[in-house]
C-alpha cells in the first residue's frame, strides 16, 4: 500500500564512505547527491566503486584531498575511523559543522548494553539499521532514529529450491568466528548438506566468493537459507533470500525473533538440534519450503521493501538538514513511468 510522504525541495549533496558496498548501493537509491572519497589503493572506506554494481547517476567519487574545497550539505559516516580520524584530517572545520549523521551498523562490542557510542555532533543524528542495535547501544544522549534495510528487488531472478541443502552467506566466517557461528555452521553441516558462499569461504570448505550481482541467482537455487549468527544486525544476504522467497532457518538473535514466524515463514529457535530437524524436514518437503518462503517474501517486500526504505531516509536527511517538506507522493508513485 503506497503512503503519502514528504518530498525534499532540493536534492542535497552529501559526503560519505564506502563502507558496505550493498548498503551503499540502496542508500544511493535516496534522490540526492552523494559524494565518495575513493584511494587507488583501495584501503578500507576508500575502495574504488567498481563495476560489480550498478551505481546510479547521482554518486560520484573523489580523491581524499580533495574533499575540503568542494561543497556539502550534510555529511553522514559510516565507521569510527571516518568519524573520530579522517573528518579530522580531511574536512575543513565547517564541514565538520555541517548537519551529519552516523549509521551504524553493528550492535555494540565488546559489551552488548553497556557500551556508550562515540558519535557527538550538536547537529548530529545517531541511526541504527535495527531496533535491536539502538536498543543496546547507550547513545550517551544523542538523539536516535532506526531506519531498517531495504533491498532493490531483481523480480526476473525466482527461487526454485531445486537444490535439496541450505546455503549460507557470510564474509570470513573462520576469522570471524563464534560471533558470526562458524562452530555452529560447521557442526551443522556434518548433519545436513550445506554451502557456504562469501569472502574467505575457501577456507571452511566453501564456495568462494560470489559478485554482488549473482548472490541472489546462487541463492535461489537452494532450498532454505541458514543463519548461524549469534550476534550481529540483519544481514543483508538473509533479507535478499527472503525476497527471494526463500524460508529462513537459524539462530533466534538479534532482530531476527522479530521477523521470523516460526512455522509461518521460517523457522528460528536455540536449540540447535531442533534447527537441525527443521532443515532436513525442509529438505524431505520441497512444498512446505515454498510455502514458508512464499510467506517469508510478503513479509520482507512489506518490512524492507526499497521504497519505504528512499521514504524513511528522505524524511531522516530532511529533518538533519532542516529541511522544509511539502506533502507528496509516495517514491513508488513518483516512479511510476520509470
Amino acid at each position: 500500500m503506497d503512503q503519502t510522504v514528504t518530498e525534499s525541495p532540493r536534492k542535497l549533496r552529501i559526503l560519505t564512505w564506502h563502507v558496505h558496498g550493498n548498503y551503499l548501493y540502496a542508500l544511493t537509491q535516496v534522490p540526492h547527491e552523494f559524494v565518495i572519497p575513493v584511494q587507488p589503493d583501495g584501503r578500507a572506506g576508500y575502495a574504488p566503486l567498481g563495476s560489480k554494481i550498478p551505481w546510479p547517476d547521482n554518486v560520484a567519487q573523489i580523491r581524499p584531498e580533495d574533499i575540503a574545497r568542494q561543497h556539502f550539505d550534510c555529511v553522514i559516516y559510516q565507521s569510527k575511523s571516518a568519524y573520530e580520524e579522517d573528518a579530522l584530517c580531511l574536512l575543513t572545520p565547517a564541514q565538520r559543522a555541517l548537519p551529519s549523521i552516523y549509521i551504524e551498523h553493528d550492535p555494540p562490542r565488546p559489551f552488548p548494553v553497556d557500551t556508550e557510542h562515540w558519535f557527538r555532533h550538536d547537529r548530529g543524528l545517531l541511526v541504527h539499521v535495527t531496533h535491536y542495535n539502538e536498543l543496546n547501544w547507550d547513545a550517551g544522549g544523542m538523539p536516535t532514529r532506526v531506519v531498517e534495510h531495504g533491498i532493490p528487488t531483481n523480480r526476473s531472478i525466482q527461487y526454485s529450491g531445486q537444490k535439496p541443502a541450505g546455503i549460507t552467506v557470510i564474509n570470513g566466517l573462520r576469522k570471524r568466528g563464534r560471533r558470526m557461528g562458524a562452530d555452529l555452521f560447521e557442526w551443522s553441516r556434518q548433519q545436513v548438506p550445506l554451502d557456504l558462499i562469501g569472502m574467505q569461504s575457501e577456507e571452511m570448505g566453501g564456495l568462494g566468493e560470489v559478485s554482488n550481482l549473482d548472490v541472489a541467482t546462487t541463492m535461489a537455487q537452494y532450498r532454505f537459507f541458514f543463519t548461524p549468527i549469534r550476534y550481529t544486525s540483519l544481514g543483508l544476504a538473509l533479507v535478499e533470500a527472503m525476497l527471494l522467497g526463500m524460508p529462513v532457518v537459524g539462530v533466534a538473535a538479534t532482530e531476527l525473533p522479530t521477523v521470523i514466524v516460526n512455522g509461518k515463514n521460517g523457522y528460528v529457535h536455540n536449540d540447535k538440534r531442533l534447527l537441525v530437524d527443521v532443515m532436513r524436514q525442509l529438505i524431505d518437503e520441497p512444498e512446505l519450503a515454498r510455502r514458508w518462503g512464499e510467506a517469508g517474501r510478503r513479509t520482507a517486500v512489506q518490512r524492507f521493501g526499497i521504497e519505504r526504505f528512499i521514504e524513511d531516509w528522505l524524511v531522516v536527511i530532511a529533518e538533519v538538514a532542516g529541511q522544509e517538506l511539502s506533502a507528496g507522493q509516495s517514491w513508488r508513485q513518483r516512479h511510476v513511468a520509470c
